[in-house]
């Protein structure tokens, strides 16, 4: 495992960070937003770390701590002889948008994502995404609502009310996208750091506002049916969340 010290409070713009900063360059880099997730770290890190150790491509995976309180960079320490590099940096800007976008501004992968620290996409979800990326498609998001998609373990009802909802709002910033909230997203690595210099929202709509960053600049949005299951143990709460999402919605839409 390999430490970098958080950006301090009194958020720098991204064409600012230091370059010594920056990771050394792979073919594909895997950002996982981790906040508390020191229980459910393990599991996932050994499955991801397994799968790319066997994929002709070189990677790495960077686990970036949203300010935990739980030791979340500990559960690292059992992989750091790992075949794959893993590194743990931390985001002292609060949200998974932060922590996402500070895992792609410090990345020069040639492409670059994230995956859910609860592992509900399936890893293997990457060797389409990694082809589709090399064919030249600007983005792969892994969709529930794709052709194809299956849910081994269904959401409950009030989440999958408050999904259809969400659902209905992110229609107006990204219509014919059926999934935007699937946390499995995978983009060319220069195109989405330079989309990433414009991006300001934090929460649990930041790939939403990337997303339609990308398509406002005529890029590819390929959706890719996955079979998921719901974890439990989500750091989304509708109470907590859900308005400042839909607010966010809202002005990302309205920007368009």
């Amino acid at each position: 495992m390999v430490s970098v010290p958080p950006i301090r409070p009194g958020r720098a713009p991204l064409e600012e960070i230091p370059p010594w900063l920056t990771r050394p360059p792979v073919d594909l880099e895997l950002i996982v937003p981790a906040y508390n997730e020191a229980r459910r770290l393990p599991s996932t890190l050994a499955d991801d770390l397994a799968f790319l150790a066997g994929r002709p491509w070189s990677s790495a995976v960077v686990v970036v701590d949203n300010d935990s309180a739980d030791g979340t960079l500990d559960a690292l320490r059992p992989f750091e002889h790992a075949d794959v590099p893993l590194y743990g940096i931390g985001c002292s800007d609060h949200g998974k948008g932060a922590a996402v976008r500070r895992g792609i501004a410090t990345s020069s992968a040639r492409f670059v994502g994230f995956a859910d620290a609860d592992n509900a996409t399936p890893i293997g979800t990457l060797d389409t995404a990694v082809e589709l990326l090399e064919a030249g498609v600007s983005a792969v998001i892994a969709s529930r609502r794709a052709p194809g998609a299956h849910y081994e373990v269904e959401q409950s009802a009030a989440r999958r009310c408050g999904g259809w909802v969400f659902r209905r709002l992110t229609r107006l910033a990204l219509p014919g996208i059926a999934d935007t909230q699937c946390g499995f997203k995978f983009f060319d690595g220069p195109l989405v750091r330079e989309a990433i210099r414009t991006c300001h929202v934090d929460g649990f709509a930041f790939d939403v506002e990337i997303l339609a960053h990308l398509l406002r600049e005529g890029r590819t949005v390929v959706e890719v049916p996955v079979n998921w299951t719901d974890i439990p143990g989500s750091t989304f709460s509708a109470r907590r969340h859900g308005l400042r999402s839909m607010t966010d919605i809202i002005r990302i839409s309205v920007s368009r």
